[in-house]
């Protein structure tokens, strides 16, 4: 195990840095158990970073800092049973290359592949889904190393009222070491893209969703136009994106130029009602059949800030026209899409899509723009049809709030009192949205 020198932490976004006392790096399971140990004979407290991609200070600590890049590769396949397991802090993208070469794949996934495992499902991420769920649902077991520093696996048969919680922990039960996923063989996804008015995408909505297997739209505000996405499996052949328009799209218009029209918006605010209608009609239709991780996944390289609210199925359009209303009534400049996914209801503690078939809304701005305003408007729309905040996005919600539109939040919460006691994983965060 390594010993760090201690400097600021900072996140992707840059909204959210720390100090910590000491920072680590273990190559092992031991080696972050015994880290553990130490924390605690010393009474400062632990958490356990990823990739930094959360926008909450979910991972900040003035005590020590477990970092995972020693934790890293794939531990076992188990073609039998179908699963692999892999250390803790494995970036998405290694995972995704290796068991692509293995000729397997995950059945879902989110939108980037930055984040590490461990980060990546205990903070809720997601792509969009019919059926297939978030990549924490993905999950067959972990190793977690609690507060006393001893190391439990956890499964749907052992310990499982561990694992029901664990998958998305918030770091608050202990420091994932492993995780087991669900695996199947590499299969080809067919890619449409294309543009739809804003009234027909939203009174069409849950035919598109039925319809298709993967689902997801962008709305632009200040314009009726956005750009809808369908993912479905295929036999075949594979028709991948070409390199040169794939680098016109992705790189130059994606990246490229909505880096320019967000660096101008951001100067001159009154601009962006224009560049929006510029912006929105960039990207043009197009269909491709590819592996899972490069239909999934994309390039994102504007930074942003970003607020994102699950919200019960059947409330998602009203809240997205009340939305809708309440930027052309407030003088908002917003040059950021809104972005809306689905997902089936899951069994996972504090899963967003927890019990019940949910709909993600998701509200972005370009990092340096103020976003009080507008995330705050966005919030009261969300909130008032009962959203749920993604646990790795800004919010201002409270323990209060979330035991309301959580059905068994009391029951993580009294895991947690029993794992952890003493709150050797705690932060000024978690006691915001977890409680004492």
């Amino acid at each position: 195990m390594t010993n760090g020198k201690t400097g600021t932490w900072r996140n992707w976004a840059g909204n959210v840095r720390a100090r910590p006392a000491r920072e680590v790096t273990p190559a092992s399971v031991e080696e972050v158990a015994s880290a553990v140990r130490r924390a605690a004979e010393d009474g400062v407290r632990v958490k356990a970073v990823g990739s930094g991609h959360s926008f909450t200070s979910v991972a900040a600590t003035d005590g020590v800092l477990i970092r995972p890049d020693l934790l890293t590769g794939i531990r076992r396949i188990d073609r039998a049973a179908m699963t692999v397991t892999v250390e803790a802090g494995t970036p998405l993208k290694r995972l995704n290359l290796a068991l692509a070469r293995e000729g397997l794949s995950l059945t879902n996934m989110g939108d980037i592949m930055e984040q590490t495992v461990s980060g990546a499902i205990s903070t809720g991420t997601h792509g969009t889904g019919r059926a297939s769920a978030s990549i924490a649902a993905q999950v067959r077991g972990l190793e977690l190393v609690t507060a006393d520093g001893s190391v439990l696996a956890c499964s749907a048969k052992e310990n499982p009222e561990v694992f029901a919680a664990a998958r998305i922990g918030l770091g608050a039960l202990g420091v994932i070491t492993a995780v087991t996923f669900a695996v199947e063989p590499l299969f080809l996804l067919a890619a449409r893209e294309e543009p739809m008015d804003f009234d027909r995408v939203t009174a069409e909505f849950d035919e598109l969703v039925t319809e298709n297997e993967h689902f997801e739209f962008y709305w632009f505000p200040h314009t009726e136009n956005c750009s809808t996405k369908r993912n479905n499996r295929s036999a075949g052949p594979a028709r991948p994106v070409g390199r040169i328009p794939g680098w016109i799209e992705d790189e130059l218009l994606a990246n490229g130029l909505f880096q320019a029209v967000n660096v101008l918006g951001r100067a001159a605010p009154a601009t962006v009602p224009a560049l929006a209608k510029v912006t929105s009609r960039a990207l043009s239709a197009r269909g491709y059949t590819d592996v899972p991780y490069r239909v999934f996944t994309s390039p994102r390289r504007v930074r942003f800030m970003e607020m994102e609210y699950a919200l019960p199925r059947e409330a998602a359009m009203a809240a997205l026209r009340e939305l809708r209303a309440t930027i052309e009534r407030s003088g908002l400049r917003i040059s950021f899409p809104v972005e809306v996914r689905t997902a089936p209801a899951d069994d996972i503690t504090l899963s967003t899509a927890s019990g019940r078939e949910s709909v993600y809304l998701a509200v972005h701005l370009f990092r340096g723009t103020p976003y009080r305003e507008y995330f705050t408007a966005a919030e009261r729309v969300f909130t008032a049809h009962a959203g749920r905040p993604h646990w790795g996005k800004v919010h201002t919600r409270d323990a209060g709030y979330l035991a309301g539109v959580y059905p068994r939040f009391g029951e993580f919460t009294a895991l947690r009192d029993r794992l952890d006691p003493d709150r050797r994983f705690g932060n000024d965060h978690l006691r915001r949205v977890l409680g004492d």
